[in-house]
């Protein structure tokens, strides 16, 4: 099969010419070029993967924690049926586990010392089956026995108050009591069973689990106050939520883990936005060198152009010819960029710590960061994007310097030739 002559010259003019030094200098700048398109389509896989690994990192770390998905009374009150409302949610395939929780906000104090608690009353039984972190810690949560009044604190909020195992310290309600003297808080002594490390400091440094039967006595509930669900997928919360509310019985509020961090996740997309933007404009600038580099290209082979007017090829042949030795340089470029970030963002785990060990250096330090070690996470839905935007800009920056060497006269070209 022949090749069309506009492909051959188009490649032919990428990798050779005339030995010159007019040549060289347009071969270093379409090599510029190429080494600017394939580092900007690299460093945006390189960034968007770690993003993305950090947003899995800490997205796990959350889902230790907090269930998929919440139905609850409005205004903390009991749930009139706990036993038929986890019975109508175990009818979704998609949930995999359900158990009762207790919410509840309180002031835990150690002394002097008095921090704001989020209090979570579980059943130690059921709660393996919601989240990650009671499964890993169920022979410290199966000390959580009725009447005992224990407690398990987060290690940060265990580590502000000075408390270890076996320590005392108050729970105090919100919601008080009247006595003759007025209204006084009920306080509650408790023993600390243990402690928790999810590794997120939002909850590590706030939340008190103990058994929803002691939480429902000290802040004076009929039943727990809602009902926590695991997913088989957790991608599909939205939608198992939005079934589940034209399911479940009585006047009840259903909130999935995406409307629960809403904030936080909002912050990371955009911010991924930005840096995808910011870090696209690379890859155009280095795209669109390829137009100085494509004029003087067409300028230096004017002669060649006339030749071949002369002898038959149109102008739409011509522009094909230097649109295919634009596109070349973006096509090569565009691939060794997509080799080289997919290279690092899958062995980042090896690259990273060893400049660490080179520069005797730590990027992440633990006493600081939650995560110890970059993470990467590369995905195809920013991935392909990547590789079609550079290659795009790539031929549209082709377009007028080929359009101008369409546009040579023979005539004029071969005058001093």
């Amino acid at each position: 099969m022949q090749i069309p002559y506009e492909l051959a010259l188009g490649w032919r003019y990428t990798r050779a010419g005339r030995a010159t030094r007019r040549n060289g200098f347009i071969s270093f700048i379409s090599g510029v070029s190429m080494l600017g398109i394939a580092l900007g389509v690299a460093a945006l896989i390189i960034v968007l993967s770690v993003m993305n690994g950090f947003q899995k990192e800490v997205r796990d770390r959350m889902l230790s924690v907090v269930s998929h998905i919440e139905i609850f009374a409005p205004g903390g009150a009991a749930l009139p049926n706990v036993a038929r409302t986890m019975a109508e949610a175990r009818q979704n395939p998609q949930v995999a586990g359900v158990a009762p929780f207790v919410a509840a906000q309180a002031l835990l104090a150690r002394g002097e010392d008095m921090k704001g608690a989020l209090v979570r009353g579980i059943d130690p039984a059921h709660e393996g089956e919601v989240t990650d972190l009671a499964a890993a810690s169920a022979q410290t949560l199966a000390q959580l026995v009725p009447g005992e009044f224990r407690v398990v604190l987060g290690v940060e909020l265990a580590r502000s108050l000075g408390v270890q195992v076996g320590d005392a310290v108050t729970l105090i309600a919100p919601a008080g009591q009247v006595t003759p003297a007025g209204v006084v808080p009920r306080l509650k002594q408790m023993t600390v069973a243990g402690t928790f490390d999810s590794g997120h400091y939002e909850y590590d440094s706030a939340l008190v689990m103990l058994h929803h039967e002691d939480a429902q006595r000290i802040f004076r509930l009929e039943g727990p106050t809602g009902i926590r669900l695991k997913l088989h997928d957790l991608h599909q919360a939205r939608s198992v939520a939005q079934a589940l509310a034209a399911t479940i019985s009585g006047e009840l509020w259903i909130r999935d883990w995406t409307q629960q961090n809403r904030t936080w996740f909002a912050a990371v997309q955009m911010e991924k936005r930005m840096m995808f933007i910011i870090l696209t404009l690379i890859v155009a600038v280095a795209a669109f060198n390829l137009v100085s580099t494509l004029v003087m290209s067409v300028q230096d082979k004017r002669a060649d152009i006339a030749i071949l007017r002369t002898l038959g090829s149109s102008p739409r042949s011509i522009m094909g010819i230097f649109v295919v030795q634009g596109a070349m340089v973006g096509v090569i470029g565009t691939l060794v960029g997509l080799l080289l970030g997919l290279g690092i963002a899958f062995n980042i785990d090896v690259i990273v710590p060893a400049i660490e060990r080179l520069l005797n250096a730590s990027f992440l330090p633990k006493d600081i960061y939650l995560i110890s070690k970059m993470p990467s996470n590369p995905q195809a839905g920013d991935i392909v994007p990547i590789g079609l935007i550079s290659l795009l800009l790539s031929f549209v920056a082709t377009l007028y310097p080929s359009w101008h060497a369409s546009r040579v006269n023979p005539a004029e070209a071969l005058r001093y030739e």
